[in-house]
């Protein structure tokens, strides 16, 4: 018996499914590695309200690997910031969304993300001013392992450290798409020698999502190695980089409906 989360995890990749079969768009494996953490971050963490997307005192996520845009829109959708009209224009003409979302067209979205290490750079400009104003809003940015190949990256966390931003999560999608190009392992070590606070987690375990998540440090910025698998939800999917960026035939769409039903 699933309970009410997963229940709702499910018909969110339903959603997400339908969507790219219809516009025969969309990253499918990155989109459903990242769901449970966007879930708890909108469900359980974050101050924000669908009713007023700009609110002064909200916090702020960013995704920075922006190709998982459908994911990301799915939940926005669920927690009724844009309708499901919206959401099934995807990638059509005249869509508000696109491949990669844009801030300026979609309400809930900080920043027009997609070149790979800027995320998390621009997470830094945030969490800084908002330090420098007193503020208490917190920003999470939740960054691809493939990302961490760029040199903005560690340039981040360097100024991450540098400034004590203990109002920024960063959130590592280690679904180990990036094993193919460069080893990053032991990551966790880079990481703390750089000065972050580091936790490692089960990036679709919701408790240890939320405890990792809720958990403040006093005087450094916070990392979540959430270590996560591709395509999570769906057997043919799941670590196959075939599904980095596909949409699903009209059989494959009826299998995955079934299984996620």
């Amino acid at each position: 018996m699933l309970d009410k989360a997963s229940k709702e995890i499910n018909e969110i990749k339903r959603d997400i499914v339908r969507v790219s079969y219809h516009s025969k768009e969309g990253h499918l494996g990155s989109s459903f590695s990242i769901l449970d953490i966007l879930y708890v971050l909108y469900d359980r963490i974050m101050n924000f309200s669908a009713k007023d997307v700009d609110d002064e005192n909200r916090d702020y996520v960013i995704l920075s690997k922006g190709h998982a845009s459908l994911g990301h829109a799915a939940i926005l959708k669920s927690r009724g910031v844009i309708s499901n009209e919206q959401l099934t224009s995807y990638c059509s003409y005249e869509s508000i969304l696109g491949g990669h979302l844009n801030r300026l067209k979609v309400p809930g979205v900080e920043a027009s993300t997609g070149s790979l290490g800027h995320g998390i750079s621009i997470s830094i400009g945030i969490a800084l001013a908002m330090k420098i104003k007193q503020a208490t809003n917190r920003v999470f940015v939740i960054v691809g392992d493939g990302e961490t190949n760029e040199g903005t990256f560690w340039e981040s966390m360097l100024l991450g450290a540098h400034h004590n931003l203990n109002n920024l999560c960063c959130v590592i999608d280690y679904n180990r798409s990036n094993d193919r190009a460069l080893k990053l392992d032991p990551i966790k070590d880079k990481i703390k020698a750089f000065g972050w606070d580091v936790t490692v987690i089960d990036g679709h375990s919701h408790n240890e999502i939320f405890s990792a998540l809720n958990k403040h440090s006093l005087d450094k910025p916070k990392m979540i190695i959430a270590n996560t698998i591709k395509g999570k939800g769906v057997k043919e999917m799941e670590n196959n980089h075939a599904w980095h960026k596909r949409s699903p035939t009209k059989e494959e769409l009826k299998r995955m409906i079934r299984e996620l039903s």
